[in-house]
């Protein structure tokens, strides 16, 4: 008689645990939105409760099924939270740190989106209660626009989370943090708040500034002009308006806390662009096209590592 060999049925994998049974969003903007759809997507969390001083924010947030409850009150919204996620303007970080420290429930995390690290930093650790954890921490994704309904689960996907723990942070709460972000779709990197502040300086916060700037100068144009400028934008100038349409009030904030990294940067980049200017000036086609060769290069490379 042949015997009918079974094949064994392969045991299914194990769906990773919640990390935090309930997160407290303190701002349910953009980036927090889609935090929250992302930690929902990746089984992070089994409830989320979001704290926004904007009653249509609060009401959007519900209405989408980003999050499970909504309230005005800071203390209320951070109570039983095993997770609080800041993620307002930063100039608003230090009050609202001060604001929910006695009513944070002990072994809780604190983390943040800022831009800036050293001045968040500064500004919200005095706070922290002991047995609380601060891990600082700053998604490198985002979009110009603004507001609940603009979140979606994908946004991290492929994307950076730079975390800027203090030397004596827990290692198990920096560990915990950077599953988080895995799961929600991230890559993460730890560095200095210093040397953080430093590359988004250059990365981030000057490219901005630029087109402000870019655009600035366009709207001060003559009424009829600015017309033309508009209605024959090149695609230069359309990607200047999409990062110059973003929120005023964080770009403000994110100026003023890093002002030191964007000053000296900035002092860099006018000696550059003055060397631009004197190849311009002099004809010297050899240099523009060398400048251009290498800058092409990053663009590629840019590429290459999928952040494009």
């Amino acid at each position: 008689m042949s015997k009918t060999t079974m094949k064994k049925k392969k045991p299914k994998a194990k769906k990773p645990g919640v990390l935090f049974a309930r997160v407290a969003f303190i701002g349910i903007g953009h980036i927090g939105s889609s935090m929250a759809l992302a930690m929902r997507r990746g089984g992070v969390t089994g409830s989320i409760i979001a704290c926004d001083k904007s009653a249509a924010h609060r009401k959007t947030a519900l209405k989408l099924g980003i999050v499970n409850e909504a309230t005005a009150d800071a203390a209320k919204a951070v109570k039983g939270a095993d997770l609080v996620v800041i993620a307002t303007p930063i100039s608003t970080n230090g009050a609202i740190a001060k604001a929910i420290a006695p009513h944070l429930k002990p072994g809780a995390i604190i983390t943040d989106v800022g831009s800036v690290k050293q001045e968040v930093i500064k500004a919200v650790a005095p706070h922290i209660p002991k047995g609380v954890t601060f891990v600082p921490g700053h998604p490198l994704a985002g979009t110009e626009h603004s507001g609940p309904q603009a979140g979606f689960a994908e946004l991290f996907d492929g994307r950076w989370a730079v975390l800027t723990p203090l030397p004596r942070t827990p290692a198990k709460a920096v560990a915990k943090v950077e599953t988080m972000w895995k799961r929600m779709g991230a890559k993460v990197d730890t560095m200095n708040p210093a040397h953080h502040d430093r590359v988004l300086a250059i990365t981030s916060h000057l490219p901005h500034l630029c087109a402000f700037t870019v655009v600035g100068t366009a709207t001060d144009l003559a009424e009829d002009l600015k017309q033309e400028v508009i209605q024959f934008s090149a695609s230069g100038f359309r990607d200047f308006t999409r990062v110059a349409a973003s929120d005023p009030v964080m770009w403000r904030d994110i100026f003023l806390s890093n002002r030191e990294a964007v000053l000296e940067i900035l002092q860099r980049f006018t000696e550059d662009l003055a060397g631009m200017q004197k190849h311009i000036r002099r004809g010297d086609g050899a240099a523009l096209e060398k400048m251009f060769a290498r800058t092409r290069a990053i663009r590629r490379g840019i590429i290459e590592a999928k952040q494009a």
